[in-house]
């Protein structure tokens, strides 16, 4: 049984992956700011799931986690912020909003369980395929798939400086999966996986993907968007 943290838990990606976790028979804390929805993450899990409201703009309550898992072997930063606004109308505000959710909440929760990490644990930031470069881009989406971008890089970078340790860092860029998000940056759109289905990858991947991959980010996409 591995402790799972997982933010951004109340709905989507995160939700199917925290049940997906506890039904394979792993304890998870997930952290979102809506408690409403967590209760129904409880809920579904049979109130197996340990939920925590927490904006990730604040300091996280490393405490309670210690308590609840004692020690943590996975970690998916999973929460999302979407400004999807022509370039020239996204004001300041909006483009740190969408940094401090996409990277300076990851950058800073990852210090902030550091103390608590297992000696082989696996930190995965859930990025998006608009952040690799090389892929195609959206218009509209520029403060979103720059700071994407910066997730992947982030987590490059954190595996280099522990290079020296068993810690494993890596990023999953993620195509169009059928969520709230992607209803918001793309309207119309139909998307060929559930986040069930994406959930299953991110698990396994979270679990098997250290014994043979180390800073990397992978793009896992059917269809971009």
């Amino acid at each position: 049984m591995k402790n799972i943290v997982i933010t951004g838990a109340s709905k989507g990606i995160g939700f199917a992956t925290a049940l997906e976790f506890n039904r394979q028979g792993h304890k998870v804390l997930a952290l979102a700011r809506n408690l409403e929805l967590l209760e129904d993450l409880k809920e579904r899990s049979e109130g197996n799931v340990i939920i925590k409201q927490h904006d990730l703009t604040q300091a996280v309550d490393t405490l309670y986690i210690s308590k609840e898992l004692g020690e943590v072997d996975v970690v998916i930063h999973n929460a999302g912020y979407l400004v999807n606004k022509p370039f020239p109308e996204i004001s300041r505000e909006e483009l740190l909003r969408t940094y401090e959710v996409n990277v300076f909440a990851p950058f800073q929760l990852t210090q902030q369980l550091l103390p608590l990490l297992s000696k082989e644990a696996h930190i995965i930031m859930i990025s998006s395929i608009g952040g690799v470069t090389g892929s195609q881009k959206f218009p509209g989406l520029t403060a979103y798939s720059s700071s994407k971008a910066a997730q992947g890089s982030l987590a490059e970078i954190l595996q280099a400086e522990y290079a020296e340790t068993d810690l494993t860092f890596n990023t999953l860029a993620l195509g169009a999966v059928q969520t709230e998000m992607l209803e918001a940056a793309f309207p119309s759109y139909k998307a060929l996986v559930s986040p069930q289905n994406m959930a299953q990858y991110i698990v396994n991947f979270a679990l098997t993907a250290p014994q043979v991959i180390r800073g990397k980010t992978i793009s896992v996409s059917r269809t971009n968007p």
